[in-house]
């Protein structure tokens, strides 16, 4: 696609996009799918389209049971697509050069936004603010060429003029780093605060190095924050179209979704895979929280969401949720020699009892609604509270059966399970964007994998791995 106005020189008409294969690959290369089809030219077929990736999806390889986060790598990405941009402004500088040619061109500027919006559209982002952000890229670009004009200008000749670069290899470097970019920001946009503040010094650097300022490099990550995605739209249509299933999960609730060493494990990871192949498409890993998981659901972040996710009434209003895989409840969680102080739920809420939480999930909500006269420490990482009360620094957790079973075997005389019982009846299901077809689409195949005890099956595996002391599959 051409997306820069840097580009405005160069004779011949605006291509078209890339299909959406192009698109699968360059995520896959973000997010180390499992495979990823052999780059495709201009493929304009859905026969096409099919083929690669039917050769992506069905290859069997021993890194299919590997699965990370794209956020640190499409980060990375992304910049590397703009200093490559900016990079190749020399060229282009010297192609207009040579052509005795302007740097500015209003005319084709507005072909390449048009461009542009329509590209976004078919990615679900919001075409005026994506457009915003590649219009301030087209502003640092002819910045940049103009630079080089006026250092040509002083020193009395054109040092690339001497070897010019070809008009079609420049239009495929251009292209290259265009589908870069709209690949980070299909995994990326709307930009969590901590990935904006993870971006600015990258931008800043960026910037400086090809002449620009600071202040530039602002400009520019207050465009892309300012990309958001269309609400609504139908979300199946789009999957099936990009073969990409973006799939939020918090990597701190084993044994659905744990992050170990930079690698997701557990049982919804997992069913997020067969999920994605029932698709026809690549999961691809997007970071969300238990305190964020419902803004992320509001702004777009993902297609679907598996953690070990329970039902509430805020999510069930901005989403919509699949039919429940596991059914539990909430128990209790404590050290093996306050047994019996705990072994009632009238143990819990009694002054000077400390209730242990993780923020934002179901278990605070609990906690926050049944428990009014014990201490309650909110501890900010889910992984980190089983050793808070081992190490005495809390009492109890209330939590769902299945992790206080876990960690119960993970810790054998330690920790423990005090309570038999369960205080509350819950479920584990798939939330999803607000898309009946997709919501259609998931429960059919779920009904399918528990009936063939798949879930089940995965549960047992994950457990049985952590209790170990291995990453689960």
């Amino acid at each position: 696609m051409t997306l820069h106005l840097s580009q405005d020189v160069l004779a011949g008409p605006v291509r078209l996009p890339r299909s959406f294969v192009a698109l699968v690959a360059l995520c896959c290369s973000i997010a180390g799918c499992a495979s990823s089809p052999v780059a495709p030219g201009e493929a304009s077929t859905a026969a096409t389209a099919s083929a690669a990736v039917a050769g992506l999806t069905n290859e069997a390889s021993p890194t299919n049971s590997r699965a990370r986060f794209a956020d640190v790598e499409a980060t990375q990405s992304l910049v590397g697509a703009i200093d490559e941009r900016l990079t190749i402004m020399r060229d282009v500088a010297a192609a207009k050069w040579l052509a005795g040619a302007p740097v500015y061109d209003a005319a084709r500027e507005v072909v390449v936004l048009q461009q542009v919006a329509a590209r976004a559209r078919a990615l679900g982002l919001d075409p005026a603010t994506t457009q915003a952000f590649l219009a301030e890229q087209i502003r640092l670009a002819r910045d940049v060429q103009q630079r080089w004009h006026d250092q040509w200008k002083q020193a009395g000749r054109c040092a690339p003029c001497e070897e010019p670069a070809g008009l079609q290899v420049l239009r495929e470097r251009i292209d290259a780093t265009d589908e870069k970019q709209f690949a980070a920001m299909y995994l990326l946009a709307p930009l969590r605060e901590d990935t904006a503040a993870a971006l600015m010094a990258q931008m800043q650097a960026t910037a400086l190095r090809h002449g620009l300022t600071a202040d530039d490099a602002i400009a520019l990550l207050a465009a892309l924050r300012n990309v958001v995605r269309i609400a609504g739209g139908p979300v199946l249509d789009r999957v099936q179209a990009s073969h990409v299933l973006r799939v939020a999960t918090t990597g701190d609730y084993a044994p659905f979704s744990l992050e170990t060493h930079g690698r997701l494990s557990g049982a919804d990871i997992a069913l997020a895979r067969g999920l994605a192949a029932h698709l026809g498409a690549e999961p691809v890993f997007v970071r969300t929280s238990w305190p964020g998981l419902a803004n992320d659901l509001r702004a777009g972040r993902f297609d679907v969401a598996l953690s070990g996710i329970g039902y509430t009434e805020e999510r069930a209003a901005l989403g919509l949720y699949s039919a429940a895989y596991h059914e539990g409840g909430k128990t209790l969680l404590a050290r093996c020699a306050d047994r019996e102080r705990f072994d009632t739920p009238a143990g819990l809420d009694r002054p000077g009892v400390r209730v242990i939480v993780n923020p934002g999930g179901t278990n605070e909500r609990y906690v926050r609604e049944h428990v009014h006269r014990a201490q309650i420490v909110v501890h900010p990482d889910n992984r980190g509270v089983f050793a808070e009360i081992a190490a005495g620094r809390a009492d109890v957790m209330v939590t769902d059966d299945v992790e206080a079973e876990l960690q119960a075997r993970r810790r054998p005389g330690e920790l423990c399970r005090t309570y038999p019982g369960t205080l509350t009846r819950s479920e584990k299901r798939i939330l999803m964007a607000r898309d009946p077809a997709l919501q259609a689409v998931v429960n059919g195949w779920l009904a399918e994998a528990i009936a063939a005890g798949e879930s089940t099956r995965e549960l047992e595996l994950a457990m049985q791995a952590y209790v170990a002391g291995a990453e689960a599959r």
